[in-house]
């Protein structure tokens, strides 16, 4: 059996709809959670180019695909990173083997003739800047969301965080002022203290009105 194929004998009351196995599930939902440690085992640039390759194909507005990201490797870069982190986040990214910066890029427009051909007037209708930065916020926030995914599929960890210098860390990496980084991604190998006890989690009816 492959991880695309289903044995819904195998599976739990309420996931018998799912098309994945019941592992692919784990590995990418119900097991997988904020990484907070990670093995000494190097993340490697080809590893993130993989993860890109593949979740490059997740859906964006207009099939813009706003997102940018630095991966931070080296020490000197590292030291700038840590010095925007907020509280206990320095010290988890000093000791990350590998950071990757994700940004919106406000600019994202220029390449839509080439991204998005059936509209070849497209980049025209994005004069407004402020509404730009939305759009470009929006779509790079769901691709932050696929990396993630996307780096679990890979079989390492990743521990995404927000509390830090978000003008500080775009102004130091991005230093065009066309780019707004809105996520910190350590990103490693699973270590036996990656992951804390899970968080409960709000049920279906909790969430979702049916009109």
């Amino acid at each position: 059996m492959t991880d695309l194929d289903i044995a819904p004998a195998a599976l739990a009351d309420g996931e018998r709809e799912l098309v994945i196995s019941d592992r692919t599930a784990d590995l990418l939902f119900r097991s997988a959670a904020t990484a907070y440690a990670f093995s000494d085992e190097p993340v490697t640039e080809e590893q993130v180019r993989a993860v890109y390759d593949l979740v490059k194909w997740g859906p964006t507005a207009m099939n813009s695909q706003p997102l940018r990201m630095v991966l931070v490797q080296s020490p000197e870069a590292r030291e700038r990173l840590v010095g925007h982190m907020g509280g206990n986040n320095k010290q988890r990214t000093a000791a990350a083997p590998l950071v990757a910066l994700l940004a919106a890029d406000v600019d994202f427009h220029d390449e839509l003739p080439r991204l998005f051909p059936a509209v070849p007037d497209a980049k025209d209708k994005f004069t407004d800047e402020s509404a730009r930065a939305g759009m470009a916020h929006t779509s790079a926030v769901l691709q932050a969301g696929y990396f993630i995914l996307g780096v679990r599929a890979a079989g390492l960890a990743a521990g995404p965080m927000a509390g830090f210098d978000a003008d500080a860390v775009s102004r130091e990496f991005f230093p065009d002022g066309r780019h707004r980084v809105f996520l910190v991604v350590n990103l490693g190998h699973f270590h036996e203290k990656s992951y804390r006890p899970r968080q409960p989690r709000l049920d279906f009816d909790e969430v979702v009105t049916t009109v």
